[in-house]
């Protein structure tokens, strides 16, 4: 993996709290990617090189993981977004 990418997830998860970890699976077009998001909603998104990656980073980080296309998004994550449309 990117030496990039790991820096910038592990940073989003030093910097903020109740960070939560997102898989989702790659599709016909795009990588695997895994979606960080924190406590308030904030969140982040990387391509990671595979599912099984995205887990280990997350067992490693001691992160809760879920499957995003079985669990879906939590409402923070949409209430951030709309707060941060609202803000423009």
């Amino acid at each position: 993996m990117e030496s990039a990418t790991v820096a910038h997830l592990e940073d989003f998860i030093a910097s903020r709290r109740g960070v939560e970890a997102f898989i989702e699976l790659p599709t016909s077009v795009t990588r695997a990617t895994l979606l960080l998001i924190a406590h308030d909603g904030e969140w982040t998104r990387r391509s990671v090189a595979s599912v099984e990656w995205a887990r280990r980073f997350a067992s490693r980080h001691k992160l809760p993981a879920y499957d995003a296309g079985v669990v879906g998004y939590p409402q923070r994550m949409r209430d951030y977004n709309a707060r941060q449309r609202r803000a423009r």
